[in-house]
């Protein structure tokens, strides 16, 4: 029995493409010289959050799914990781900081 009748009817899914948004927003104003580095990076981390949902929600069984999200959280440990690194590195303001964390913490009770 499915939760959704499709993967982008859950919470988390939707929470996750928020951050995606921001994550490419603010990650745009990073200097050039992280394009192939952080930038790159922290868009991918991000990137997979909602990938990972969406592709174990679409797989036949609770264990996949249960699995992908695992996955996701990792990912999102991740992008929460290289947002600190940005901050500290002077890419990153506070508040900005502070409103990427945010979004990844009210996607994380829904993985």
């Amino acid at each position: 029995m499915r939760i959704a009748k499709k993967y982008s009817d859950l919470i988390a899914w939707q929470k996750a493409m928020d951050l995606v948004a921001v994550v490419y927003q603010l990650t745009a104003e990073f200097p050039k010289a992280e394009v192939y580095g952080l930038t790159s990076q922290l868009r991918r981390a991000a990137v997979s959050v909602p990938s990972n949902i969406a592709e174990g929600y679409a797989r036949s069984g609770r264990r996949e799914f249960a699995h992908a999200l695992s996955i996701a959280l990792g990912s999102l440990a991740e992008v929460e990781t290289q947002i600190l690194i940005a901050e500290r590195l002077g890419y990153l303001a506070a508040d900005s900081r502070a409103n990427l964390l945010e979004l990844s913490a009210e996607a994380a009770p829904c993985l």
